[in-house]
């Protein structure tokens, strides 16, 4: 079994590279603390190619796969870490499931836009009371006539403030059967956005109200029966988390090697202390083993990976990610948690990303399941009563 990249992967990797260097490495650092979605850096990767990477190039994509695009995050996160996130706006997240499932008019009506950087769409997932329990959802589309109108709340979102149309969960009916989904545009009557709230990471998010907002049927993504072919969708777009999580953390374990390299305490390099040797020794440890359970998730060719392969890729790499670069941020002292390292950013995005896309509780309820082949309800007695 080989673990290392074939050489046209590798070539790949290296033009990545080589892209990222010329381009995305001075101005790094204000990226970084910039919430603003950075759309002169999608239009570049547009004209790149790094948009839509493994989507059919019948749709505009480049007919490459999975594996490609977890590269091209890597690749450009090692050099521009808040670039990484356009990458992967680009290729997983609700731009997959748009691609997936969109009907041929609503491709020809966003999908240039998106894959030249020129907009960006939004999912509208969670809710102020559904967030993990994603089918407890109350935002409701109800049919009258030609449209159907929608109303309801959403929260959370990556991008909301920035996007022009927004992918939103709806409930079309009672039920699991009853969830689909539609698409939104900015400016539609009745939908409005509230003031920018920050996470942690700096990150902007806003919440979306929807008040009698009236949609077109032309929008409507996915109809009744359309829950599980979002969750899906939703399962894949965990590599890109994955992704970005372990390149993060790689990125500060570059940036605190080079500081035990050449700092210098009570007269030697801190690399010749014994206790940062072993520190970066487990790091190195987390890293290689959870970049080895993220490439065999990514790296399918006529399927989907399954449900457990991308829970234990993406549990493994939040870990992964955010350890590596908790301990960067310890090993570079007063340097690493100063915003003029990207040492802290990288620690406070990838924290974020240990709760975005499946929190890694939930993650461990997958693959117990997986261990034990039967679904666990974890909704408890209070929850079978309703």
């Amino acid at each position: 079994m080989d673990f290392e990249l074939n050489e046209e992967q590798q070539a790949f990797a290296d033009s990545v590279r080589r892209f990222a260097e010329a381009n995305l490495k001075d101005g790094s650092l204000a990226r970084a603390h910039d919430p603003r979605f950075p759309r002169d850096v999608a239009q570049m990767l547009g004209k790149q190619g790094l948009m839509g990477i493994s989507f059919d190039p019948k749709d505009g994509g480049q007919g490459g796969t999975l594996l490609d695009s977890v590269i091209a995050i890597e690749q450009v996160a090692s050099v521009c870490p808040r670039s990484a996130d356009v990458v992967q706006a680009g290729n997983f997240g609700p731009i997959r499931t748009f691609v997936e499932y969109a009907t041929p008019e609503q491709k020809q009506r966003w999908l240039p836009d998106l894959l030249a950087g020129n907009i960006c769409i939004s999912l509208g997932m969670s809710e102020p009371e559904a967030g993990s329990a994603v089918t407890e959802l109350k935002t409701t589309a109800t049919e009258d006539g030609d449209d159907y109108v929608i109303n309801g709340s959403k929260v959370f979102g990556t991008h909301s403030p920035d996007a022009a149309i927004y992918l939103v969960y709806v409930r079309f009916a009672p039920g699991v059967s009853g969830i689909g989904s539609v698409i939104v545009e900015r400016d539609t009557p009745g939908f409005s956005i509230g003031k920018p709230t920050a996470f942690m990471s700096g990150e902007e998010w806003n919440q979306l109200y929807f008040e009698n907002c009236r949609i077109p049927k032309r929008n409507v993504l996915l109809g009744i029966g359309g829950f599980k072919k979002q969750i899906a969708g939703f399962n894949v777009e965990r590599l890109g988390n994955s992704a970005r999580s372990l390149a993060l953390g790689r990125y500060a374990f570059n940036l605190a090697r080079e500081h035990a390299a050449v700092r210098k305490q009570f007269g030697r390099h801190l690399c010749e202390f014994q206790g940062l040797q072993w520190k970066f020794a487990d790091m190195a440890l987390k890293l290689e083993s959870a970049q080895m359970l993220l490439y065999r998730a990514a790296n399918v060719r006529e399927e989907l990976p399954s449900p457990y392969q991308t829970a234990i890729a993406k549990l493994a790499c939040n870990q992964a990610g955010f350890e590596v670069a908790n301990e960067a941020v310890q090993i570079m002292g007063g340097l690493g948690y100063s915003q003029e390292s990207l040492a802290e950013y990288c620690m406070r995005r990838t924290r974020g990303w240990m709760i975005a896309g499946g929190s890694t509780e939930i993650l461990k309820n997958r693959i117990a399941e997986s261990v034990f082949d039967r679904r666990f309800d974890q909704r408890g007695q209070a929850g079978r009563g309703g």
